[in-house]
């Protein structure tokens, strides 16, 4: 972000929903309604038909490509590192153990129940899925989940140091206070109640000399908060061999950033006393897509590219039309 400290107003433009922003909810929201097949497959209780929906699929696709960011940005090696994502009340699926996440496919991928009970998938699933669980139970708008080993955020963890806030705009909005939690033992009850008390004001956690934790409405999002901490805490690291002492953001600037964030509905522990605000983008999104006529979505298993596109298109126009009304 350029010159936000001198201007208010672009920076709450940079920071406004982007239209791909949009796109990417407005697209998942489509697949989700398509056919309406994932509903009914979890009200039919029927998880094998749950599983393969057009829906899940699709998130599946997701958290293999992000499996593969994750890797290409050396946020994971070995074996290292789980991505979820909660596909009904019922269920999540998520990657399995012992697989890199560079060679990560579609049909390694688990469904899991939330008693950590396998129900579909041949491999099995990772041994870290009680942290997930955990944040699902606790934190109702979470739908995806990350934890890596990104280098300069997991430094922090290792050496117990929460990172300095209010010094980047965007960690303030996307992030904000990041917590930290004591060390635990990996894929144990312990390790994932750790996070339980910090998971509802926090989307981004250290786990003590382990890596880190973030939630999103999206995997891709989760990802975007640990591309976004690790290069806090790399410049944090590079500014202080600057200037020992870092000019904080004044007040009234966060101020202006936590009033975007909340907007955002984003989480911030700053908001702990506060009631949470609805999203209004999510709400838009729905608004609308109730009001689209059932015949314009594609049948279940049968969505062509060029049609999903075309809608998707339309109902991103009639959202950024809304949100622009709401300014």
């Amino acid at each position: 972000m350029n010159n936000c400290e001198s201007n208010v107003s672009q920076c709450k433009s940079v920071l406004s929903p982007s239209r791909a922003l949009i796109e990417s909810i407005v697209r998942r929201s489509v697949l989700e309604c398509a056919g309406q097949s994932a509903r009914l497959a979890a009200a039919s209780g029927d998880p094998l038909e749950l599983f393969h929906s057009p829906a899940v699929e699709a998130i599946k696709e997701e958290i293999v490509r992000t499996g593969r960011k994750l890797w290409q940005r050396q946020y994971v090696d070995g074996n290292g590192g789980n991505i979820s994502a909660r596909v009904s009340r019922d269920y999540v699926v998520c990657t399995p153990t012992l697989l890199s996440k560079g060679d990560l496919q579609a049909e390694d991928l688990a469904l899991v129940d939330m008693n950590n009970q396998r129900i579909c998938g041949d491999r099995p699933h990772t041994s870290e899925i009680l942290l997930h669980l955990e944040i699902y139970k606790t934190v109702p708008q979470a739908k995806a989940i990350i934890h890596c080993h990104p280098p300069y955020a997991t430094a922090h963890a290792v050496a117990g140091v929460v990172p300095q806030g209010n010094l980047v705009p965007e960690e303030e909005v996307f992030i904000g206070p990041v917590a930290l939690t004591p060390y635990e033992t990996p894929g144990t009850q312990a390790c994932a109640h750790s996070v339980h008390a910090l998971a509802k004001n926090h989307n981004t956690i250290l786990l003590g000399n382990h890596g880190i934790v973030c939630w999103a409405d999206t995997v891709t999002h989760a990802e975007w908060y640990a591309e976004i901490i690790d290069t806090y805490c790399k410049t944090l690291l590079i500014a202080r061999q600057l200037r020992p002492e870092l000019k904080e953001i004044s007040p009234d600037k966060i101020a202006d950033l936590l009033a975007l964030k909340k907007k955002m509905g984003l989480p911030d522990a700053r908001f702990a006393t506060e009631a949470a605000e609805p999203d209004k983008l999510e709400a838009a999104v729905d608004d609308y897509l109730s009001a689209v006529p059932t015949e314009q979505l594609p049948e279940s298993g049968k969505q062509n590219s060029a049609e999903l596109d075309r809608l998707v298109g339309l109902v991103t126009e009639q959202v950024v039309s809304y949100l622009e009304k709401e300014k």
